[in-house]
C-alpha cells in the first residue's frame, strides 16, 4: 500500500526561497504548494487539503503572525512553523504566543526544517 504523501504549504514572499523549499520538499516526500503571500494563501481553493503550514513571519501584506492569529480565530489547527529573518526575541516571543510547532531563524538547515515538520505532522 502507497503511503499519502502529506502537503505542505510554504507562505514566504521570496520566491528563490519558496522555490528551495519546495525542491527540498519533495526531495522527502511532500508535496509542496506555495505562496506568496498570507493573502494568497487565505485566497487558496478551500478543496486544497493543507496538513501543515511554513510561514515566514514578514511578508510585504498580513504578517505570518496576523495570518496564525486568523486561522486560530476561525477554529484552524492547522500545525505551522514560523521562519524568519527577524532576530528580535519579541519577535519570537509572539510567534510562540499565536502558537508555533516550530520557530527557525533563517538560515535554517534543511535537517531542522524537515524535523520540524516530521514533529507538526507526528511522524
Amino acid at each position: 500500500m502507497e503511503k499519502l504523501r502529506r502537503t505542505v504549504a510554504i507562505v514566504d514572499d521570496d520566491a528563490s526561497l519558496r522555490r528551495s523549499l519546495g525542491r527540498l520538499l519533495n526531495a522527502y516526500g511532500f508535496l509542496a504548494e506555495e505562496y506568496a503571500s498570507a493573502e494568497a494563501f487565505v485566497a487558496r481553493d478551500p478543496q486544497t487539503a493543507i496538513d501543515c503550514l511554513v510561514l515566514d513571519i514578514d511578508l510585504g501584506g498580513m504578517s505570518g503572525i496576523d495570518l496564525q492569529r486568523r486561522l486560530k480565530a476561525e477554529r484552524t489547527t492547522l500545525p505551522v512553523i514560523f521562519i524568519t529573518a527577524l532576530e528580535a526575541g519579541s519577535v519570537k516571543a509572539e510567534a510562540e504566543k499565536v502558537g508555533c510547532v516550530a520557530y527557525l531563524q533563517k538560515q535554517f538547515s534543511g535537517a531542522a526544517l524537515i524535523a520540524a515538520i516530521n514533529k507538526a505532522l507526528g511522524l
